[in-house]
Protein backbone atom coordinates (compact mmCIF):
# COMPACT_ATOMS: atom_id res chain seq x y z
CA UNK A 1 0.00 0.00 0.00
CA UNK A 2 2.75 2.42 0.97
CA UNK A 3 4.54 1.75 -2.32
CA UNK A 4 1.40 2.54 -4.30
CA UNK A 5 0.97 5.83 -2.45
CA UNK A 6 4.59 6.73 -3.05
CA UNK A 7 4.28 5.94 -6.75
CA UNK A 8 1.13 8.04 -7.01
CA UNK A 9 2.80 10.96 -5.24
CA UNK A 10 5.85 10.71 -7.49
CA UNK A 11 3.69 10.62 -10.61
CA UNK A 12 1.82 13.70 -9.40
CA UNK A 13 5.08 15.56 -8.77
CA UNK A 14 6.51 14.64 -12.15
CA UNK A 15 3.30 15.67 -13.87
CA UNK A 16 3.43 18.97 -12.00
CA UNK A 17 6.98 19.56 -13.15
CA UNK A 18 6.15 18.96 -16.78
CA UNK A 19 3.01 21.06 -16.59
CA UNK A 20 4.47 24.31 -15.27
CA UNK A 21 2.42 27.21 -16.56
CA UNK A 22 3.57 30.73 -17.21
CA UNK A 23 2.83 32.05 -13.69
CA UNK A 24 4.76 29.16 -12.08
CA UNK A 25 7.70 29.70 -14.41
CA UNK A 26 7.80 33.47 -13.90
CA UNK A 27 7.45 33.25 -10.12
CA UNK A 28 9.58 30.17 -9.50
CA UNK A 29 12.15 30.15 -6.74
CA UNK A 30 14.66 28.00 -8.60
CA UNK A 31 16.76 27.34 -5.50
CA UNK A 32 13.71 26.01 -3.61
CA UNK A 33 12.63 23.86 -6.54
CA UNK A 34 16.10 22.33 -6.81
CA UNK A 35 16.25 21.70 -3.08
CA UNK A 36 12.80 20.10 -3.05
CA UNK A 37 13.58 17.87 -6.02
CA UNK A 38 16.76 16.59 -4.37
CA UNK A 39 15.13 16.04 -0.97
CA UNK A 40 12.43 13.98 -2.69
CA UNK A 41 15.13 11.84 -4.28
CA UNK A 42 14.58 13.07 -7.83
CA UNK A 43 17.37 13.56 -10.30
CA UNK A 44 17.89 17.10 -11.49
CA UNK A 45 14.78 18.33 -13.28
CA UNK A 46 16.47 21.41 -14.74
CA UNK A 47 16.06 20.29 -18.35
CA UNK A 48 12.38 19.49 -17.87
CA UNK A 49 11.78 22.88 -16.24
CA UNK A 50 13.74 24.62 -19.01
CA UNK A 51 11.66 22.93 -21.71
CA UNK A 52 8.36 23.70 -19.96
CA UNK A 53 9.25 27.32 -19.21
CA UNK A 54 10.76 28.02 -22.63
CA UNK A 55 7.23 27.70 -24.02
CA UNK A 56 6.41 30.80 -21.96
CA UNK A 57 9.58 32.72 -22.78
CA UNK A 58 11.06 32.12 -19.32
CA UNK A 59 14.65 31.01 -18.74
CA UNK A 60 15.46 28.78 -15.78
CA UNK A 61 18.14 30.14 -13.43
CA UNK A 62 20.28 27.04 -13.71
CA UNK A 63 22.87 28.27 -11.22
CA UNK A 64 20.24 28.75 -8.47
CA UNK A 65 18.46 25.49 -9.31
CA UNK A 66 21.76 23.59 -9.28
CA UNK A 67 22.81 25.13 -5.98
CA UNK A 68 19.48 24.18 -4.40
CA UNK A 69 19.66 20.69 -5.83
CA UNK A 70 23.20 20.10 -4.55
CA UNK A 71 22.35 21.37 -1.07
CA UNK A 72 19.14 19.33 -1.00
CA UNK A 73 21.09 16.24 -2.10
CA UNK A 74 23.57 16.81 0.73
CA UNK A 75 20.71 17.12 3.23
CA UNK A 76 19.06 13.98 1.91
CA UNK A 77 22.25 11.90 1.81
CA UNK A 78 24.16 13.02 4.89
CA UNK A 79 21.98 14.89 7.31
CA UNK A 80 18.77 12.89 6.86
CA UNK A 81 19.69 9.48 5.47
CA UNK A 82 16.25 7.99 6.15
CA UNK A 83 13.95 8.20 3.11
CA UNK A 84 11.27 10.89 3.26
CA UNK A 85 7.81 9.37 2.88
Amino acid sequence: MRGACGAAALAFLLYGCAGMGEPECRNADWYDLGFRDAILGLRSQEIQYAEACARHGVTVDGARYGQGWREGKYEADYRNPEPIQ
